[in-house]
């Protein structure tokens, strides 16, 4: 089977538009996350990471006019460009695009939107940026709650060892609407300060908004400086509930136990671990319990949700992208927003940036429906 590559990629977010923005502002402990008090969006304060309407559509009206695409389309096109330009691949039937989302255009169903409702069916969204790009494959949408970003890669590693693909271009977001926030607040799960995932403090998520893009190929010499090879990949569902993760972690126990076969690799092997983290009991609990079955407790593990919020469909491959960044830099990122341990297994939270000689991550996604993904990376030589 052909080896399977991350490249060039991009992260446009409340921490800049470009990848290397964002990783810089993270090594100086910026978050992106501030406290929003709006009643059109929801009538108590909260705490989120957005991407201001207006900005966004300054900065696409530098490439085509904004007026015909929704915000979440600006932002994927804008994110998914700079990926295409850096990677210099012409477009032809050998290339594919994949598009992850929880929602899509899903405040074009609001009152105030000027587009027609039809703009909110998935098939469109894929549509619009195959147009605009000019693919000349289907663009094909990875729907699947919060492991969609990581579920995306797998999705496009196996067309690429099917043969169907030689290069296969990634974009995934999500935007933080009314709709949006109403549905976690009815589960009681929303936090008006930021985020502490794995705290004994925590009460509940942040959102965010972000687009990020990838290039995922077979090409060596499509490889960049912070390029990582896919050593494995697997998803299982815990089939629990509809909203809560498998209390013993089953999922995420299972679906990182076979990436990990896939990759012939030991918990030993593992030099960092990008988990999930939402800063919920339930999901924090149950990855502790997980990781401790997986005898991964001592591999220094970090959430970024205190960076960007949980940014949904477009959680995994953002995380992804950072720890593709982490281990370039061989630098941990300190899991913000934590200081007490507050879950019931030991495991080792990554409190400050820390300098790391680092080979392979892995990281790990779980949503709702009780889906799990789990994909293991190992660094290039170039």
């Amino acid at each position: 089977m052909a080896k399977t590559y991350l490249s060039y990629n991009n992260i446009f977010s409340s921490l800049g538009f470009d990848s290397e923005t964002v990783i810089e502002k993270m090594s100086n402990d910026v978050s992106g996350l501030d406290r929003y008090d709006n009643n059109s969006l929801l009538p108590q304060p909260f705490c989120a990471s957005l991407l201001s309407t207006e900005v966004v559509r300054e900065e696409f009206n530098k490439i085509s006019d904004a007026s015909k695409y929704t915000k979440l389309e600006q932002m994927l096109i804008l994110s998914l460009k700079k990926v295409l330009d850096a990677s210099s691949i012409t477009l032809n039937e050998r290339v594919g695009l994949i598009i992850s989302t929880t929602k899509g255009n899903i405040d074009v169903l609001e009152q105030e939107s000027s587009f027609h409702e039809s703009r909110s069916y998935l098939s469109e969204l894929g549509k619009t940026l195959k147009d605009f790009f000019g693919f000349k494959s289907e663009a094909i949408v990875v729907s699947n709650a919060c492991v969609s970003g990581v579920l995306a890669i797998s999705v496009a590693k196996r067309f690429i060892a099917e043969n169907r693909y030689d290069h296969v271009f990634i974009t995934s977001g999500d935007l933080v609407t009314k709709f949006i926030l109403s549905g976690f607040n009815s589960f009681q799960a929303l936090s008006s300060e930021p985020c502490k995932p794995y705290d004994k403090n925590r009460i509940g998520i942040n959102l965010g908004e972000v687009a990020a893009s990838i290039l995922v190929t077979s090409s060596k010499i499509h490889l960049n400086s912070e390029a990582v090879e896919i050593l494995g990949d697997a998803t299982c569902n815990d089939a629990n509930h509809i909203s809560g993760p498998s209390r013993t972690g089953e999922g995420l126990y299972r679906s990182v136990k076979a990436a990990m076969k896939e990759a012939s690799i030991k918990a030993s092997d593992v030099d960092y671990v990008s988990a999930h983290g939402t800063a919920t009991a339930f999901n924090d609990e149950m990855e502790a319990i997980a990781f401790n079955r997986l005898q991964l407790e001592n591999v220094p593990l970090n959430s970024l949700k205190g960076y960007f919020g949980h940014t949904l469909g477009a959680s995994g491959l953002l995380e992804t992208i950072v720890g593709m960044h982490s281990v370039k830099k061989n630098l941990l990122f300190s899991s913000k927003g934590f200081t007490e341990l507050g879950v019931s297994q030991n495991i080792n939270i990554i409190t400050s940036n820390t300098p790391k000689t680092l080979n392979v991550f892995l990281k790990t996604a779980s949503g709702f429906g009780g889906c799990n993904t789990a994909i293991v990376f190992q660094k290039t030589t170039n």
